[in-house]
């Protein structure tokens, strides 16, 4: 788990009570799987930059609302963050800033250097790869089509041959399972 064995939910909960250093161990712990997630769906490593610091940026003003609930599963919550941010990007043309200007963020400025580390964060990361290792094959594949494919309950059942409430149980004990498996003390 990166050096820590604090669970992603106990950081999100010290980041809520003012933790600063809490946040950025979540955001160190989890910024490799985002990038892994959002380069290859846009056209350079700087849109992905993009994405990803709004994708936190809107995390971090999420959690600082106390009226807001905490997730009860952190990375499925991140990722689902990252997916609509991406997907406003793409209606817009181009990646949003309003949770970095909340948040009074000076904007990203990033050479040839930061560059090459977010295509080696991106291309390092095999995320259906790690997933695979971690879960069952069925739940692997409705875990996949769900969230990296991003599609439909009623296409993955018809494409597993299974019924939509069948899915929808493998996607959740997928998310469980990885959330037991990604908090757990090393």
């Amino acid at each position: 788990m990166n050096g820590s064995s604090r669970p992603d939910y106990v950081l999100l909960r010290a980041a809520r009570e003012g933790d600063g250093e809490a946040f950025g161990e979540f955001y160190r712990r989890r910024r490799a799987l985002l990038l892994a997630y959002l380069r290859p769906r846009v056209p350079d490593a700087e849109t992905a930059a993009d994405l990803l610091a709004e994708t936190f940026a809107a995390a971090l003003l999420a959690i600082r609302d106390t009226a807001r609930a905490l997730p009860d599963e952190p990375v499925a919550w991140l990722m689902t963050i990252a997916r609509n941010k991406l997907i406003d990007s793409v209606r817009r043309g181009r990646v949003e800033q309003a949770a970095r200007e909340r948040l009074a963020l000076e904007p990203l400025e990033i050479d040839d250097q930061d560059i090459a580390r977010i295509e080696e964060l991106a291309a390092s990361t095999d995320v259906a790869g790690s997933l695979a290792d971690l879960l069952p094959a069925d739940q692997h594949a409705a875990l996949k089509a769900r969230i990296l494919d991003e599609l439909e309950y009623a296409d993955i059942a018809s494409g597993l041959r299974c019924s939509q409430a069948v899915v929808r149980k493998r996607v959740s004990r997928a998310l469980r399972t990885l959330r037991a498996g990604l908090e757990a003390p090393e």
